[in-house]
């Protein structure tokens, strides 16, 4: 089915009443996880409910293994002592894109297993991406009386990883708005 419009989150049924959607006519988006039932008995489903053990079990693995594949980008490419932390960058951007594309074909091209935004998500990019490896390398740079490199390197990895998300999902709209009929 070709479009002129890139796709939309899926909803279910009319917004809340006395919202500010309900004067538009619109439907709110609602997360492609959530069953119709679950909607209007106002309930979290069983894999969103805080403190699920398969969720909290798949997350786990999947950040092991995120972290796994970090580390091994650490190895692959070591940064010197006092050098511009790339590697961090690089895995930080690659996370962040994936992200992105991530996010938009599962909410906005197929119903995913529910399962499926836990591992690889929360889990495998929130492991693969890592925010403390960031940190300690700012406070290396710091150390080593590079703070003009650390202060480049603070907002250089907020504005690629702000752009990679960015890219990542507009980039599969995109592609999905051209994607051949099936």
């Amino acid at each position: 089915m070709r479009s002129e419009e890139p796709p939309r989150a899926r909803t279910h049924g009319p917004a809340e009443p006395n919202g500010p959607a309900e004067s538009a006519g619109a439907s709110e988006p609602v997360d492609p996880d959530v069953t119709p039932s679950d909607v209007r008995r106002r309930r979290k489903p069983w894999h969103s409910r805080r403190g699920t053990p398969v969720v909290v079990a798949v997350v786990a693995v999947g950040g092991s293994l995120g972290a796994l594949a970090r580390f091994g980008a650490s190895l692959l490419w070591p940064t010197p002592a006092g050098a511009f932390p790339w590697t961090t960058l690089t895995v930080n951007a690659v996370g962040c894109l994936a992200i992105g594309v991530l996010l938009v074909a599962v909410t906005e091209v197929f119903a995913a297993h529910p399962l499926l935004r836990p591992f690889l998500g929360t889990g495998f990019l929130g492991g693969f991406t890592t925010f403390s490896t960031y940190c300690v390398d700012i406070e290396r740079l710091v150390a080593a009386d590079r703070a003009g490199t650390a202060l480049g390197y603070l907002l250089a990895t907020v504005a690629a990883a702000t752009a990679a998300v960015a890219v990542g999902a507009r980039g599969s709209r995109r592609l999905l708005a051209h994607r051949s009929p099936s």
